[in-house]
């Protein structure tokens, strides 16, 4: 599964803001199962109905219709555009109160145990409806390895309406089974083999909270991991249970003139009634997480690939019609990760047919259904016009991500969702391998690591601090974190660092030849690297279980008489590194103890240490390197991320001695040696230009509250800005210089080079634009008038967004009136606004909510406007309490909707405690409001819960 939002901070990541971390940028109705169940009196039906509307509905003809308002009178007026992004065809019914939730239960990995049955084949087929959708599902059941005879059969089941169960093709009586509001149990299976048949009714058109099945802009769509298939059927759902399936799908012809399922088609042909079916089936065992549907009116642009071994694999990407021209670069993408996966770990594709479908309504990015992947819109529709380089570059990642899945998550997959680093961890350092090798390494290890420092450490320091492998968890949807997926990749890299390319992938050819189909766990993949490289890491399994970052602490020393120096990590055992009686200058250090020392000896001169280089561990570091080594280091480093590295921390060492400055009320002053710095990178023509961007591009103002002991984000803000216009106004004839020789007139292209002129640029206008002077001004309109491309025009229009008045206002409507029709490009509108620095905008963002444009239900726009609003520290940590406040109002709202995506949204308070007592008593109570609503979800419940009792 693409890397989810798990920090409304991160929520605008995909939005494409070019070097957006310079600005500090991106950097009602739910319904459920009753508690308990009636028993139906009739005779030859002693079926248990499990499901209750909690909404006031009418019925005209064949439409719901609600009677009373939802969320705004704005969403039902624009349901035909574009823009609105729908749901569901069919207006959602209203919200009434819900009854107390049942508690909470937490789910702990060492309470695991193997499935008491397995289930050998499943054949599904979905009668698809407008009012309803009939699941017929029937099930080969055999006894689990460790299984008692006499136990029961429980299968899990969510906001369903039980038809009928059959075993062995007699319907049970009453007595035989039970239904709760999660669970059907079958009180005394038959002994051995078995046939189970359950027949539930469902209704996808009512289903905001978009997982299980549901209908987006008239079509219906699956998503069912971690635990959406319970919502379609009543199953074991978990991923060690894992079966061949089929799939028969009929519904209207005219109306859903696709469908697809997993596998291969085997068959399709019409029906009576303007029907028509088709049946697919997958030929590979997988979890019910991995199961996909898809039926609606979808166009498809079509392209093939021979693989290694001479098979022709048909690629189909499916989106509506007026779509099929941007989906070209996702098909790029794809055909690229195919070859790449066979050149680099020997990994050739499966199948003869690999499906893409592209929905605008997700609460992901993507999802990798066995040979049918599903896609947030916006991670696969791209055009030079309304697209920019990072939407792009994030197409390339996702959609490789997605596909190496294919091997890193669905022939081999997690035991149990405590695993899940297992697949997604791997599959994120190979996403990152694989943009690293079709663009600048250095860069994307930048961003990389730049996104660990933003995300994952904050996360590690605060009351949803967890290892790569959590202990426990009420919903595993809260997981899908930057410390399972980010950090995980991590704990994979320290792997090929280690053993070195040619071990890493020997390491990764046992895993794949002993676990084929299997479900298993971190240790086996451990297991799998350690044998393949004769090799023992006694600690290393810690990487899996402990929380937080360590702090790794170095000190160094050189005595000239013995030509010796030393990196002291304590007083360990002393390790002589020399090869062949030649000293070493680059090596790997492995340590084994919490204290270590290690000694180079026939070093002729004092050296400066390069430590850490590439960052080879997810750690803190903290050196006794002086300004002066660090300076050193930027100039000549031969590792360039370390190079980048020795800036950031100079830049950070900068800002934290300006914030003390300012909250003293001391008169700032910008460090000329620092300007000098940024000054030699700039003109440094050697240098590629992506980097000396990056290069120059301050740390963000949430990276210097994380290390602050209270954190101040008015001082923070200040400074920043500060630093800014100081570095604008200093450096003012080489930015323009740096504008006016990276311009292009050149068709838009997606390559290193290009993607590389236009960051040096745009970031050089943003610095530019912060003056707030007439002739800057003028040329950032300018570059905005006379763009040819987004990255360049939206970069400009965030440039000038910096300033308030009436330029700023003028160009925000300029290019909203240009691009009301396409709902990506409003998205990264709305994100533009909310994550703003100027002084009150939660204002503004709040008139966005009623804005015909935005939708609540619609995921991308919730994180773009909402998130995005949380990733502006200054508007968000309004003194007043206003964002606070905001923010409480909205989860509430939300959660009524989709209980996954408010979670991620009420997880902007999580680190309340970090800020000064006023802050905290304004967070705490609209914490403490969340916690005690009534019928709160279970996602938005363990966040704010944890968060309070930290």
């Amino acid at each position: 599964m693409a890397r989810r939002l798990i920090s409304p901070a991160a929520a605008c990541r995909g939005c494409g803001f070019a070097n957006a971390g310079f600005l500090g940028a991106v950097s009602s109705f739910h319904y459920q199962s009753l508690p308990s169940c009636s028993t139906s009196s009739k005779r030859g039906s002693s079926v248990k109905n499990c499901f209750s509307f909690r909404a006031h509905l009418r019925k005209e003809g064949s439409r719901w219709i609600r009677s009373e308002p939802f969320l705004s009178a704005n969403s039902a007026k624009f349901v035909g555009k574009r823009t609105s992004c729908s749901v569901a065809t069919e207006p959602p019914p209203a919200a009434t109160e819900k009854p107390e939730m049942d508690a909470p239960k937490e789910i702990f990995l060492k309470d695991y145990r193997k499935p008491d049955y397995l289930f050998d084949k499943v054949d599904l087929q979905f009668q698809l409806g407008e009012e309803k959708t009939i699941v017929t599902t029937k099930i080969v059941v055999s006894p689990g390895v460790e299984g008692s005879i006499s136990a029961p059969l429980v299968l899990h089941g969510c906001d369903l309406k039980l038809l009928s169960i059959k075993v062995n093709g007699t319907e049970l009586k009453g007595e035989e089974y039970t239904v709760d509001s999660r669970h059907l149990t079958v009180s005394t299976p038959p002994a051995g083999v078995f046939n189970l048949e359950i027949v539930t009714e469902i209704y996808p058109q009512l289903n905001t909270s978009l997982e299980g099945l549901y209908k987006s802009t008239g079509n219906f769509c699956t998503q069912c991991e971690a635990e959406g298939f319970r919502k379609i059927t009543y199953f074991q759902d978990r991923p060690d249970v894992m079966a061949k399936y089929t799939c028969r799908i009929e519904a209207d012809k005219t109306l859903y003139p696709v469908l697809l399922s997993n596998g291969n088609l085997i068959e399709q042909g019409d029906l009576e009634d303007g029907k028509h079916f088709a049946l697919w089936e997958d030929p590979f065992k997988k979890p019910s997480y991995l199961f996909a549907l898809v039926a609606g009116q979808l166009g498809c642009r079509e392209d093939s690939f021979v693989t290694c071994s001479g098979r022709n694999v048909t690629l189909r990407i499916w989106t509506p019609a007026q779509d099929l021209p941007k989906t070209a670069h996702a098909m790029y993408s794809l055909k690229a990760a195919m070859q790449w996966d066979e050149e680099v770990f020997g990994l050739e594709y499966d199948l003869d047919l690999f499906n893409i479908v592209v929905v605008p309504d997700f609460n992901m990015g993507a999802m990798e259904n066995k040979s049918l992947n599903i896609f947030q819109s916006r991670l696969v529709l791209a055009s030079p016009e309304t697209a920019t380089d990072g939407d792009y570059a994030a197409i390339l990642g996702v959609v490789g991500h997605e596909y190496f899945h294919n091997w890193t998550g669905n022939r081999v997959t997690c035991r149990d969702w405590f695993q899940l680093t297992l697949k997604e961890g791997l599959t994120v350092f190979r996403d990152q391998e694989f943009s690293s090798d079709l663009g600048c390494r250095t860069v994307k290890r930048i961003a990389d690591v730049s996104k660990l420092r933003i995300y994952q450490f904050p996360q590690d320091a605060g009351p949803m601090a967890h290892p790569i492998r959590p202990h426990s968890y009420i919903k595993m949807d809260n997981f899908y974190t930057v410390t399972v997926y980010e950090k995980g990749a991590e704990v994979v890299r320290m792997y090929k660092t280690m053993f070195g390319a040619s071990g890493f992938r020997k390491g990764m050819d046992l895993y794949f030849q002993r676990h084929d189909g299997q479900a298993v766990t971190c240790e086996d993949f451990y297991a799998a690297m350690c044998d393949a490289n004769n090799a023992q890491l006694p600690h290393f399994l810690q990487w899996y279980s402990q929380a937080g970052t360590p702090t790794v602490k170095v000190s160094s020393s050189y005595d000239p008489s013995s030509q010796t120096f030393s990196l002291k990590f304590s007083d360990g055992t002393l390790q002589t590194l020399a090869s062949d009686d030649k000293p070493v200058f680059t090596t790997v250090l492995q340590f084994k103890k919490k204290e270590e020392e290690f000694i180079f000896e026939n070093i002729p001169e004092k050296p400066v240490p390069s430590l850490l280089r590439g960052y080879s561990a997810p750690v803190r570091l903290d050196s006794d390197l002086s300004e002066s080594d660090l300076f050193f280091l930027l100039a000549n480093d031969s590792d360039e991320f370390n190079r980048w590295e020795a800036g950031q921390v100079l830049a950070r060492k900068l800002m934290l001695s300006l914030v003390a400055d300012f909250q003293q009320q001391k008169t700032l002053v910008l460090n000329p040696k620092f300007v000098d710095g940024l000054r030699s990178i700039l003109r440094n023509t050697s240098l590629d230009k992506e980097f000396i961007a990056k290069a120059i591009t301050l740390p963000g103002q949430g990276e210097i509250m994380d290390m602050m002991a209270v954190a101040d984000p008015d001082a923070v803000h200040a400074v920043r800005n500060f630093i800014k216009k100081e570095l604008a106004l200093q450096l003012k004839d080489d930015l323009l210089a740096a504008v006016a020789s990276n311009r292009s007139s050149e068709a838009y292209m997606f390559n290193h080079n290009s993607m590389a002129r236009r960051a040096l640029k745009n970031t050089c206008l943003a610095y530019l634009a912060s003056l707030n002077e007439p002739d800057v001004t003028e040329l950032a309109l300018h570059e905005y008038k006379t763009a040819t491309n987004m990255t360049e025009q939206f970069a400009a229009l965030l440039a000038l967004s910096q300033n308030p008045g009436k330029v700023r206002d003028d160009a925000l409507l300029d290019f909203y009136n240009q691009w009301q029709n396409d709902y990506l490009v409003v998205s990264k509108w709305f994100a533009l606004q909310a994550t703003s620095d100027i002084p009150g905008n939660v204002v503004n963002v709040q008139k966005l909510l009623s804005h015909p444009a935005f939708d609540m239900r619609n995921p991308n726009k919730v994180y773009s406007l909402i998130g995005g609003f949380c990733g502006s520290p200054v508007n968000f940590h309004a003194k007043d309490g206003s964002g606070y406040k905001f923010l409480g109002e909205v989860v509430l709202q939300l959660d009524k909707i989709n209980p996954q995506v408010a979670s991620r949204m009420v997880s902007a308070f999580s680190r309340w405690r970090r800020y000064d007592e006023n802050r905290q008593a304004l967070a705490k109570a609209q914490l403490e409001m969340i916690v005690s609503a009534n019928g709160l979800s279970e996602n938005v419940y363990e966040i704010a819960s944890k968060s309070l009792a930290d």
